[in-house]
């Protein structure tokens, strides 16, 4: 019990039961139907729960395919330039071009390719949540310690290896960061290409965010646990 005490975010609850507060009165005190309170938001949510669950879950599960094909491409390519200047200095030079673009501006031509269904909604979320990965895991490759790619090397890894063994391990906090940041963006690019493209979705995806956050949370604590503990001895 004590320990489910210290792992809830006590703070963070009371700041959202504030907020669900501040939200029902003022509704109240504007009284208009264009503002409905938390407690009418709820109860319509409530009631019409089966209209609304399976357009949740095709939003979910398009965010979840986009986000799925950004790591698994994503992060072995970061890793990849990260370690290899010579790869990197002809392709970074593409990435530098194409990343200032939002999302949503490639939509017109993933339109050309792909129409207007889940497979153009998967590609721009696959797109918006890709260099967050990407960038994190070019960064913190090149960060890692060159003492522990040279003691790779001594003892006779091979580059495939070294970035297996010692740059995925070493790099993996920061990645996980970047990864972090896809999972918001896919929910959130998820929605907006589905007003842009579509036909049907859900735009109410709040609290399938904070729950999907929270879960992602307490994986990290625990797959980063040896991290979290040495950044705590080093206070």
């Amino acid at each position: 019990m004590r320990a489910l005490a210290k792992r809830t975010n006590v703070p963070g609850i009371v700041f959202l039961v504030l907020l669900a507060a501040a939200w029902e009165v003022s509704a109240r005190l504007v009284n208009s139907q264009n503002y409905p309170g938390f407690i009418d938001v709820v109860a319509a949510l409530v009631r019409h729960a089966g209209e609304l669950a399976p357009a949740l879950g095709i939003t979910l599960v398009r965010a979840s395919a986009g986000f799925a094909l950004s790591l698994v491409t994503m992060l072995p390519l970061g890793i990849c330039l990260g370690r290899m200047r010579s790869l990197a200095s002809f392709v970074e030079p593409l990435l530098d071009l194409v990343r200032p673009l939002p999302p949503l501006a490639i939509v017109p031509v993933v339109m050309l390719f792909a129409g207007t269904g889940s497979m153009a909604k998967i590609l721009v979320v696959f797109y918006g949540a890709a260099f967050p990965i990407l960038i994190n895991a070019i960064d913190a490759t090149r960060a890692t310690h060159p003492l522990l790619i040279n003691v790779g090397r001594s003892i006779g890894l091979s580059r495939s290896e070294i970035m297996w063994r010692i740059d995925l391990p070493a790099a993996l906090p920061q990645i996980v960061s970047g990864i972090r940041i896809s999972v918001a963006l896919s929910l959130l690019i998820s929605v907006s290409a589905e007003m842009l493209l579509s036909t049907n979705g859900i735009l109410v995806i709040a609290i399938a965010a904070l729950c999907i956050e929270t879960l992602f949370f307490r994986i990290e604590r625990n797959l980063l646990a040896w991290h979290h503990e040495r950044a705590s001895a080093g206070r």
